[in-house]
């Protein structure tokens, strides 16, 4: 017998509307060229010129002065090299020439999908039977870069779902460098590989067991300065890059979750940041903490990498490494088991696998766990977010790609004190596209990044064809009844 899906009518489109304004740079020469011609200007024309221009667009962008003072202070090097005192500039004709090397972005002008849920940190206020929750979506815009978008939503005693209207702007954050690495684990990096081996040996020799952002960019530029060839130059600079995959943002504390979106800030991730995984996650002491495991593009290769939250306003972010922090989909267990991190991943692009590890961002030996099984599944499987634990055992929703690409959703059950043993396996997906759910970006595919539970409904929200976003409930008694009654192998 076939189990009873719940389609909700609630859908969640992209909006061409949801702006940000980003540093927008053409290149040195003509960078150049617009602040001479700015500073030709009169004063009265500088002024004539920005009054309107901050006018307009500060209904578009919260405090957009600072983000043209924040523009025009990178480039605070050209105007050294033009011999023009930054420091001696009126206000106005900074906020002029910041304004001529910024531009507006739309987020999610092209697709918002591949979303996940979390309980919120909040829960005041609501009546019996509501839960409010966090969501995070993959949100792609013009040349198809990816970031993570948020929304809040309220379930409902049903499990029916209200989603929040959004805030008036988008807003990136603030960025911050770690303060200190430790060498071994700098070095030790998946991005690392990508880099001339010399460079980074010799580079590794000037450093101390633990560094920080400044020391190691003195290094860099003094390398570079005295290097004739640009491809060694460039090779330095990857250096760089490595340390900017190690970061930490904010957001201000007057934003909307709906206001913040994570965008790409490495150069190894310059291409997207895709299908965030967010779990909240209870510590050993009980304290609660929100990860979530992310894909990092840079046009060439793919990278996992973490954050770690407690308040969605500050965001720490690291890449993972070692030999199993490879390929896609890693989705971190809500707890430790055993003392241990354990990570569901699928380390060689078609299985299912466990891995379990004393530190968050180091993964090694993937153990694999599930077969690819049945026609809906044949080509390969992986994971739509992190487990749930359940009193039958963990609740692992997956993913099947079968027959013309086909995208469909399942589930499979893991023994709870070792999830590398399968309990259960549905032979027939949850979720198949329907007519209506089969056209997008990229047609016949259903997607989660993780779902809750919530008033003994399993609630998944999921992505439709990569373009927009859906919800659907399952009873969960009937859900576990049915994986512990399907044999979990042929």
């Amino acid at each position: 017998m076939r189990l009873i899906i719940k389609r909700k009518d609630v859908k969640v489109y992209p909006d061409v509307k949801r702006v940000i304004a980003r540093f927008f740079f053409s290149g040195k020469d003509r960078a150049k060229g617009v602040i001479l011609r700015v500073m030709e200007m009169s004063d009265e024309k500088v002024f004539g010129t920005i009054s309107p221009t901050l006018q307009e667009y500060s209904k578009r962008h919260r405090n957009i002065t600072k983000i043209f003072y924040r523009h025009c202070g990178r480039l605070k090097n050209l105007f050294e090299e033009l011999g023009i005192p930054y420091d001696e500039l009126e206000n106005y004709r900074k906020l002029l020439i910041g304004s001529f090397f910024t531009h507006e972005y739309s987020i999610e002008s092209a697709a918002f999908f591949n979303p996940s849920m979390v309980e919120d940190l909040d829960q005041t206020g609501l009546e019996e039977g509501q839960k409010r929750v966090i969501m995070s979506f993959r949100a792609v815009g013009e040349g198809h870069i990816s970031s993570i978008a948020f929304r809040r939503a309220l379930l409902d005693k049903n499990g029916d779902i209200s989603v929040v209207p959004v805030g008036n702007h988008v807003d990136e954050a603030e960025i911050i460098h770690s303060a200190a690495y430790e060498k071994a684990a700098f070095f030790d990096n998946t991005f690392s590989g990508r880099i001339d081996p010399r460079i980074l040996k010799e580079v590794a020799g000037q450093l101390g067991e633990h560094f920080d952002y400044n020391f190691l960019k003195q290094v860099i530029l003094e390398k570079i300065k005295g290097e004739q060839e640009k491809r060694v130059k460039l090779e330095y600079e990857k250096v760089l890059w490595l340390a900017d995959s190690y970061y930490q943002i904010t957001f201000s504390l007057d934003t909307d979750i709906s206001d913040r979106v994570i965008f790409p800030i490495s150069e190894f991730e310059r291409k997207g940041i895709e299908d965030a995984r967010f779990v909240r996650f209870t510590e050993e002491n009980g304290e609660i903490v929100y990860f979530a495991t992310y894909t990092a593009y840079d046009g060439e290769i793919i990278v996992p990498k973490m954050l770690k939250t407690h308040d969605f306003y500050n965001f720490k972010i690291m890449p993972m490494y070692g030999a199993g922090a490879r390929n896609k989909n890693f989705a971190l267990f809500p707890r430790k088991i055993g003392g241990r991190f354990v990570m569901a991943s699928r380390n060689d692009g078609c299985n299912n696998f466990i891995m379990y590890s004393d530190q968050l961002n180091l993964w090694e030996n993937p153990v694999q766990i599930l077969q690819l099984k049945y026609p809906w599944e044949l080509t390969q499987v992986g994971n739509c977010g992190s487990p749930i634990e359940t009193e039958c055992g963990w609740l692992l929703i997956t993913h099947g790609v079968g027959p013309m690409r086909q995208y469909c959703i399942g589930a499979s059950l893991l023994k709870l004190d070792d999830p590398t043993i399968e309990i259960g396996h549905l032979e027939e997906p949850l979720l198949i596209p329907k007519q209506n759910e089969r056209e997008g970006y990229v047609p016949n595919v259903l997607y989660s990044c993780g779902s809750i539970v919530h008033n003994g409904q399993l609630v998944i929200p999921y992505g439709l064809s990569d373009y927009c976003s859906s919800f659907a409930s399952v009873d969960l008694n009937s859900l576990l009844d049915k994986l512990r009654n399907t044999p979990s192998s042929l």
